[in-house]
């Protein structure tokens, strides 16, 4: 029998905001200069949406397929909100709480979001991957009141895991369930109707806390502001021609910052488009519903961009209505961006940008040979924009160095990480993403990889500290280095290097994948490829040499 998960230790009582300090906001002459640029326009996202329920009530707003398909208008869409808000408020759920939110691509998603942005709570965005290891985690560092799940996804049963996760949290009041609820809480008892106006939020507080790939084991928390967001999307829409007549497909995780925001499913909604969910990326499903809800805009991963490039030949399906197919995440190759537009017959625009908030796009009229070989440019005239030696100082354009950015959708600090954000961000505010990027005398961006020790598997971002001290925990395993490895499907997979106790018993590979998957994490973290090592490379000051061990993993029949 699998083990059963470390637990997490108990949470403390949830504690209210302290301004500043649980999420560090911009020094008041930035934000003065960014109102008065137009940037932040004072708005919110409950606000956003009842301004388009009044403006086109009867437009649609949001489609769910499945297993039936499910329409929502902008009226309907802003009362589920309303009510849903109400049923949140009657149980305790108030401005400034976090709500750990994880639910697949369903109409459900949307609904319980705005419910949350409607009273000023906070949803916490975990994906549907995420196991025991994350949830406990966010549950007990965000101090979350709330955890909303389906029941069961794929096989698993998200009701066991909220049982376990409520166990070791006891300021966790309430579980959610999208279908059968088991022994907590049927979603569809929640709403109830609004006995009268909710004290929503500010547009300068935070609305909801995103995760960060971390590097160092789960993720930091990152909080985004409704100013700051919702100038975000402004920016992306009309770069990408988003409008009314938009029919966005969610392809990806919904509580993604790329299918959320670049310029994703809240985008559409700001212009007043649809939003088409997708239970499933595969191109067998999305295919459908692009040919049958006139799908015109989607986002991608690489790795599905190339999956969707190749099925697209196979013509069974008229993918005549899509204009513009985004791709980010990850690193997407030349060759394999020089194929997209022939096979499925759309624009690409290639997209770089991170949850703290800098994002880049290629442009409608770029040249062809800019859009497959370039990442490009930021959204915004303020977005700046350094890149840097070692010693933090500038690189002559053309060079490659280290990408640091400040601008007026991107963070100034993480979540209650004094320490860290001492170590992610400059004195004077820039962010240090970890990218390594040139910039060409066009100013658009090439991102040649990561100066962080971080595995960009498939746009799934994995820590190799997290997966190493659960390998390290398994008694035969004297010592193990996680690295990433070349991969034409995903960009990067991961390859365990591992160095057995003197005297163990041989292992197979598949013995340490099931000993990580046992510990409760996400199944992107459990690694590809196991190696059997009796030592490690070793740098010239005694060092675990990590490019010494990628630059060894040539043999793939010993993996």
């Amino acid at each position: 029998m699998p083990a059963e998960p470390t637990p997490a230790k108990p949470a403390p009582a949830p504690t209210a905001l302290t301004p500043g300090v649980d999420a560090p906001t911009w020094p008041a002459e930035f934000a003065g200069r960014y109102r008065e640029a137009g940037y932040w326009r004072g708005e919110t996202f409950g606000g956003v949406l009842r301004e388009r329920a009044a403006a086109h009530p009867d437009r649609i707003a949001l489609v769910d397929p499945a297993p039936e398909r499910r329409v929502r208008t902008y009226r309907e869409l802003d009362e589920a909100a309303d009510r849903l808000a109400a049923g949140f408020a009657a149980r305790g759920i108030g401005r400034g709480d976090r709500v750990v939110v994880q639910l697949p691509n369903v109409a459900e998603f949307v609904e319980v979001v705005f419910a949350l942005f409607r009273i000023g709570a906070l949803p916490v965005f975990a994906l549907p991957a995420h196991r025991d290891t994350e949830i406990l985690h966010f549950c007990s560092f965000s101090e979350a009141v709330a955890y909303v799940v389906p029941d069961v996804l794929g096989g698993f049963d998200h009701r066991e895991l909220a049982a376990r996760v409520r166990q070791n949290c006891p300021g966790l009041k309430e579980v959610f369930v999208v279908g059968e609820p088991g022994v907590h809480t049927a979603l569809s008892e929640v709403p109830r109707d609004p006995s009268g106006p909710l004290p929503g939020p500010e547009p300068h507080e935070v609305a909801f806390l995103q995760l960060s790939g971390g590097t160092t084991g789960v993720s930091k928390l990152i909080p985004r502001t409704h100013d700051d967001y919702v100038y975000s999307l402004r920016g992306s829409n009309e770069i990408c021609g988003v409008d009314a007549g938009t029919r966005y497909l969610v392809t990806l995780p919904a509580a993604h910052n790329f299918p959320m925001s670049s310029p994703g499913w809240l985008g559409t909604l700001y212009a007043g488009g649809t939003v088409v969910m997708c239970p499933g990326p595969e191109p067998a499903t999305a295919f459908a519903l692009i040919e049958q809800e006139g799908i015109t805009l989607t986002g991608l991963v690489p790795p599905l961009a190339l999956l969707w490039t190749e099925a697209a030949a196979r013509g069974e399906h008229d993918l005549s209505s899509l204009g513009l197919v985004l791709v980010g995440g990850a690193k997407y190759s030349e060759q394999a961006a020089r194929r997209l537009e022939p096979a499925l017959g759309c624009r690409l625009m290639q997209v770089f940008g991170m949850a703290e908030g800098l994002v880049n796009y290629t442009r409608l009229d770029d040249d062809p040979e800019t859009v497959v070989t370039t990442q490009g440019l930021p959204i915004s005239p303020d977005d700046e924009i350094r890149i840097v030696d070692d010693a933090d100082q500038d690189v002559p354009d053309g060079e490659f160095g280290h990408l640091l950015t400040r601008g007026p959708y991107t963070i100034r600090g993480y979540w209650r990480a004094p320490e860290h954000n001492g170590r992610s961000f400059t004195e004077d505010g820039f962010y240090r993403t970890g990218d390594i990027v040139r910039r060409t005398p066009s100013g658009h961006l090439v991102v040649e990889g990561r100066a962080k020790d971080q595995i960009n598997r498939g746009g799934e971002k994995v820590a190799p500290e997290e997966i190493e001290n659960i390998i390290l925990a398994h008694p035969d395993v004297h010592d193990v280095s996680l690295v990433a490895v070349p991969d034409d499907f995903l960009g990067e997979r991961t390859l365990a290097h591992v160095i057995l106790r003197e005297g163990a018993e041989p292992m197979r590979p598949a013995a340490v994948k099931a000993f990580v998957r046992a510990r409760g994490v996400a199944a992107y973290k459990i690694p590809d490829l196991v190696r059997f090592v009796d030592a490690f490379p070793q740098t010239g000051v005694g060092k675990v040499s990590k490019k010494g061990l990628r630059s060894a993993a040539s043999a793939p029949e010993q993996l």
